[in-house]
């Protein structure tokens, strides 16, 4: 494992984690959200890491567990994996409390809103920074693996989880503004709300240095690959549809996935 690919692995998880403060930023400094281009670029990240799962990440899981166990209990490990990120993330996301759940998006035009309980608004922001940080961790872990991986791919996923990250900041940054008025501290707990995905990247770093076999390597692809279209079907299209029309989603989702194979396909 070289030195270059472990930084430029955890650079771009830095990136793609901590760009909820962008959503924060937008949330203080725009006046209304473009929900259209929101939607498509919601849709586009779904797209980008919905194909590059299933042709890219999934297939080099296969290929490694199939060469070191054979065709068939090969493919067992893969589907097995694949199937357990996605348990994994299920049980995440189900411990947190639907209020404070992050797929609770707020948009702009909230921060116009004149809101009550004050208190309950800080507990809001605050479990919701928590809860994104909880999300972003096996984000952090899937970025730096792709990372790992291939850079090729690593950059449109790092690109699709930051435009991900961008509404879960204003969902932190909304409500914690509202509760204290105080712009600096809602911006700055939405930002290190995504903290957590370099911690997820070094986390897998330590683990991937001391224990790195083919076989835990094969099952570490195959589960971020099934932790991406979990999130990409249970929060990214979902949030997209919330902001925009049902097509607009849907456009931005084929788009994403148009893009991919074109890249990849010029590096073949």
């Amino acid at each position: 494992m070289e030195v270059n690919n472990v930084m430029f692995a955890f650079g771009l998880t830095l990136f793609a984690g901590l760009s909820t403060g962008i959503g924060s930023a937008l949330a203080f400094f725009t006046k209304r959200t473009n929900k259209v281009f929101l939607s498509v670029s919601l849709g586009f990240s779904a797209g980008v890491m919905i194909y590059v799962s299933f042709v890219e990440i999934f297939s080099e899981a296969k290929h490694i567990l199939t060469e070191e166990h054979g065709e068939k209990l090969g493919y067992w490990y893969t589907a097995l994996a694949f199937f357990g990120g996605i348990l994994i993330i299920a049980i995440i996301d189900r411990l947190i409390p639907s209020f404070e759940n992050p797929h609770e998006i707020k948009s702009v035009e909230q921060i116009n809103t004149p809101f009550s309980k004050e208190q309950k608004l800080m507990r809001m922001g605050l479990f919701s920074a928590l809860a994104i940080a909880i999300h972003n961790f096996p984000e952090g872990i899937a970025t730096f693996s792709a990372g790992l991986i291939n850079p090729t791919i690593a950059i449109p996923i790092a690109v699709a989880i930051a435009i991900h990250n961008i509404p879960e900041g204003i969902a932190v940054s909304v409500p914690i503004y509202f509760a204290t008025g105080n712009k600096k501290k809602a911006f700055w707990l939405s930002f290190l709300s995504g903290v957590s995905e370099p911690v997820g990247a070094l986390v897998a770093y330590f683990f991937l240095k001391s224990y790195l076999t083919p076989t835990v390597l094969g099952i570490l692809f195959a589960s971020v690959a099934g932790v991406m279209v979990f999130i990409s079907l249970d929060e990214l299209l979902p949030t997209a549809e919330e902001y925009g029309k049902h097509h607009s989603a849907i456009y931005g989702l084929i788009a994403g996935m148009a893009v991919m194979a074109i890249s990849l396909l010029l590096f073949v």
